[in-house]
């Protein structure tokens, strides 16, 4: 018999550590890596603590959810016009309803789902982890970076002058 390797959550999962092969629960999805192939303890920790990180998948549905508002499975599969199977995105949304991203209602016969946090909470999240992992925290190495891939219209740097000048008005 092999023995069992303690293997510790992706940080996106924030489920329970337990011992097991590496491969996807078949009761949640969510794949479990190596302890040893896992960020520091705290750094898992702080992910755990807070909100899951979506991944592309689950961001198309929140999308969805974002711009549709509460929707049914059935509701968001339409929306998505056939990128994915409806069994596919009945099962994604069901992860996703364990991770915390949306929140289901089962007093219908259909269920309704929401997302539980804002699309600019999800954002900043988002950003701010790009922010750390890419530019070592560095807003000004992003922003130019972000600059220099693509052209900003007229009206886009108008939008960031006004954004820094209140920005620097608020620390003063």
């Amino acid at each position: 018999m092999a023995a069992l390797k303690r293997f510790a959550p992706t940080a996106a999962a924030g489920a329970n550590v337990r011992a097991t092969t590496g491969s996807a629960t078949p009761e949640t999805g969510i794949r479990q890596v190596p302890a040893t192939a896992v960020a520091p303890a705290t750094a898992v920790a702080t992910a755990v603590a807070g909100a899951p990180k979506p991944t592309e998948s689950e961001l198309g549905i929140l999308r969805v959810l974002w711009t549709r508002g509460p929707s049914t499975v059935r509701e968001v599969h339409a929306t998505l016009a056939g990128v994915t199977g409806y069994t596919t995105v009945l099962k994604l949304m069901q992860i996703m309803a364990e991770k915390g991203l949306v929140e289901r209602d089962e007093d219908q016969r259909a269920h309704v789902y929401r997302a539980r946090l804002a699309q600019e909470h999800t954002q900043r999240q988002l950003v701010g982890d790009l922010l750390e992992r890419a530019f070592g925290g560095s807003a000004t190495g992003m922003v130019m970076q972000l600059l220099s891939s693509r052209a900003a219209s007229a009206d886009e740097i108008a939008e960031l002058r006004r954004l820094l000048d209140e920005y620097e008005g608020r620390r003063a």
